[in-house]
């Protein structure tokens, strides 16, 4: 978390809601405190100049303020001619989306029912009292922008009130999977796993429906582990499972590594599952930065591909949901991935998990698009392209799957509208046999978008569909929209000084 940047990572960052520029798809990486964000890159620069320009230009002859322009759904699509114009083009957009808000309104109300299944979403819960996280906030007030009020430096923005409006009011997902993490520290669990059956139960007795399903959090090796796990399976209320390898994902002397395929240690564990017939294990892989090999010398390995293959194949029971899609890069732009990718078509841990299947005869592992694809659908969105390539070419589109990791990212609705723009560009498709993805609703996006997650989770997408269109949720957010009126644009984080 914060506590593991020093005193001159935090004199180089700056509060996101303040700092960032308010543009419909973020124009620079956003950290959630747990790692230091990278400057601005020149092509970021680049796009949100550009925006800026379209803004002020669209937004004029519609008698808007470049602000205001942008929160609508034709500052979304501007937004996205933007990055075609520095990116090349990647996404599909129209300036008619643009330069006439019924076009746009049109395009977004046709998409609006679209069946989507975010299943990484997080939030801090309510007695949170880790004030680290809000360290560099407080600083920044301290020591750069004294104007900053009090009210700015809260923990609202992690909680549970703005992660209902991110997700299910300011975007067009339908249905959530509410997740946590493990840290060798417990006080730093961002919410534990009792609290998030219990928001589960509270949001669909709220919508009556199905908006939300929740994981329980299991950490092995860690003292008393098996026993929570048997304590939750006395009295089952989640709906899956998560994990992770690494043990603590933010502290390279975590004590509590561990393997898919340590018989001894995970086998009973498995053996639990299958019984319990809650056969769904998310599991934490990838994100590691640049120099891993020395920063995380002792533990690296266990966020890679290396232990899935053998566990997979014993115990094809139980499908393995690999989140971030045990992607390396981290804390980086992906102009190096995206470059050894187009000399070697490789991706760092990546390819070898989308191999999986083929080469070991498995068809119970998926890869998760959480962080990788909002990190390199505004840094490159080309490599966003070959990432989706990749997974789509090796494991099959039905083994794809949608989720953003919000709330971190305010609302996931920019990464919603950058897949369903993303086309995987003609030169890369004919050079590595890559398909098109094809339509915003058509079948390769409406698969990963929630057909793919539905399918795990035992769910006729159609009924499911039908209910939540009229269930309290809906109507709440008709009404929210209709007071409320616009998305604000906002991130939640930190960001590099400029």
């Amino acid at each position: 978390m914060v506590h593991l940047l020093s005193e001159a990572a935090l004199q180089r960052l700056r509060p996101a809601q303040e700092r960032a520029f308010r543009s419909p798809i973020p124009t620079q990486m956003i950290s959630n405190g747990e790692f230091t964000p990278l400057p601005q890159s020149p092509q970021q620069r680049r796009v949100e100049a550009r925006i800026k320009e379209l803004a002020a230009l669209y937004g004029k002859k519609l008698g808007m303020s470049r602000r205001g322009f942008l929160t609508t759904a034709s500052g979304m699509a501007a937004a996205f001619m933007a990055m075609n114009d520095v990116f090349g083009p990647v996404f599909s957009v129209s300036k008619a989306e643009a330069a006439e808000p019924d076009v746009a309104k049109a395009r977004a109300e046709a998409l609006a029912s679209q069946f989507i299944f975010d299943i990484q979403t997080h939030f801090v819960h309510d007695g949170f009292k880790q004030e680290d996280l809000l360290g560099l906030a407080k600083y920044a007030a301290d020591n750069w922008n004294r104007e900053l009020k009090q009210k700015q430096l809260t923990l609202a923005y992690y909680k549970f009130e703005n992660y209902v409006r991110q997700i299910f009011l300011n975007s067009d997902t339908k249905i959530a999977l509410l997740s946590g993490a493990p840290f060798d520290d417990p006080s730093w669990w961002l919410i534990p796993n009792d609290q998030i059956v219990d928001t589960v139960e509270a949001v669909n007795r709220m919508a009556g429906a199905r908006r939300m399903l929740g994981h329980f959090v299991f950490t092995p090796g860690q003292p008393g582990w098996m026993e929570a796990v048997d304590k939750a399976l006395d009295n089952p209320r989640h709906q899956a499972w998560k994990g992770y390898t690494i043990g603590d994902p933010l502290t390279n002397t975590t004590r509590y590594p561990w393997r898919l395929d340590d018989e001894k240690l995970m086998y009973p564990f498995y053996e639990k599952v299958v019984k319990s017939g809650i056969r769904q294990i998310a599991l934490h892989k990838g994100l590691m930065p640049a120099d891993y090999e020395t920063s995380w010398a002792k533990v690296w390995q266990y966020n890679t591909h290396w232990d899935i293959a053998k566990a997979a194949k014993d115990w094809p029971q139980i499908n393995f949901v690999f989140y971030h899609g045990c992607l390396q890069p981290f804390q980086e732009t992906p102009d190096r991935a995206l470059a050894e990718f187009e000399k070697t078509g490789e991706i760092k841990w990546s390819s070898h998990l989308a191999r999986i299947p083929e080469e070991h005869g498995v068809s119970n592992v998926y890869a998760e698009l959480g962080t990788t694809f909002a990190n390199s659908a505004t840094a490159n969105p080309r490599f966003a392209a070959a990432l989706l390539g990749t997974f789509i070419k090796g494991m099959g589109v039905d083994h794809v799957i949608w989720g953003t990791d919000s709330v971190w990212y305010g609302s996931p609705q920019w990464q919603i509208e950058a897949l369903r723009r993303l086309e995987i560009p003609e030169d890369m498709q004919k050079k590595h046999g890559f398909k098109p993805l094809g339509e915003a609703d058509g079948f390769v996006k409406s698969t990963i978008f929630g057909h793919n997650s539905a399918r795990l989770f035992g769910m006729n997408v159609r009924a499911e569909a039908d209910t939540l269109s009229r269930d309290r949720m809906t109507q709440l957010k008709r009404d929210y929209a209709a007071v409320e009126g616009v998305r604000n644009n906002a991130t939640y984080g930190f960001v590099a000084a400029g």
